[in-house]
């Protein structure tokens, strides 16, 4: 089966491609895409093609979702896949985007089984098997390296997922080491706490404290749109990065500005 969708993949990309003068608009106009050589803008251009191909992105309540919009979700959404290909999205079958952020309902039970509803604002979320959800306004308002990023934040839970609950620990490559990651991401994590409850100001995305998984959704935003400031910040965390992405953008990013936002 898998031969066969090689093959299928593999016949799409002779047969066909995104159109040129649309892509490079593209990826002019996210400032993300910086530093990538031309064959990698090559690379990523086919992911895009084969993404928008294989997954469905369907518009709520009425946004209109242009050519623009699904050549941006789809170049950053496939940004951290260039390298791992596009198997590693294979539970992603929809994106759905709504107008703006949108209001969700959680339910979880406490150690002592009291279960808790909260209700929270978000501007995207991402379902175990289930669909990416994007707010239009975050997708069109990306125009910085200032280490948000909400397309990648929400792939990067659907990497998580890929061996169950997002919980900050995606499967890792062979050679890589659970202990290594986890010392890594617990050592950033507590100091980003830490740092947080003295009202520091941080150097990533403060939303990085609320729980593991996001702390590895928040570091791969800056992983690839403050890299400089993310190793310089936590260097063994970019160094787990750099194996488990099979990239490296701050060797990309030299000689070009990028700034934290204000957390």
């Amino acid at each position: 089966m898998w031969s066969l969708r090689d093959w299928w993949r593999r016949r799409l990309l002779r047969t066909g491609g995104l159109p040129g003068a649309q892509w490079r608009n593209t990826l002019a106009a996210l400032p993300v895409m910086s530093g990538l050589n031309r064959a990698e803008r090559r690379r990523l251009g086919e992911l895009a093609w084969l993404f928008l191909y294989e997954k469905a992105i369907h518009s709520v309540q009425g946004v209109i979702v242009s050519d623009e919009m699904r050549l941006r979700i789809a170049a950053q959404a496939c940004l951290p896949i260039l390298e791992l290909g596009l198997d590693s999205y294979r539970d992603v079958q929809t994106v759905l985007v709504y107008p703006s952020g949108f209001i969700v309902r959680h339910e979880f039970a406490d150690e002592a089984g009291v279960v808790h509803s909260v209700v929270a604002g978000l501007s995207g979320e991402a379902w175990e098997r289930g669909p990416v959800i994007l707010s239009a306004d975050d997708v069109l308002a990306e125009n910085a390296n200032d280490g948000t990023n909400l397309v990648i934040h929400e792939f990067a839970h659907k990497l998580d997922m890929l061996n169950g609950s997002a919980n900050g620990l995606p499967p890792l490559h062979s050679g890589m080491s659970v202990a290594a990651w986890a010392a890594a991401f617990e050592a950033a994590f507590e100091d980003l706490c830490t740092r947080a409850a003295r009202g520091e100001t941080l150097p990533i995305d403060a939303y990085a404290t609320e729980n593991p998984a996001e702390c590895f959704a928040v570091m791969s935003e800056a992983f690839y749109e403050i890299p400089q400031v993310l190793n310089a910040a936590y260097p063994d965390v970019y160094a787990q990065l750099v194996l488990f992405y099979r990239q490296d953008p701050g060797q990309r990013f030299q000689g070009i500005p990028c700034v934290p936002s204000d957390t």
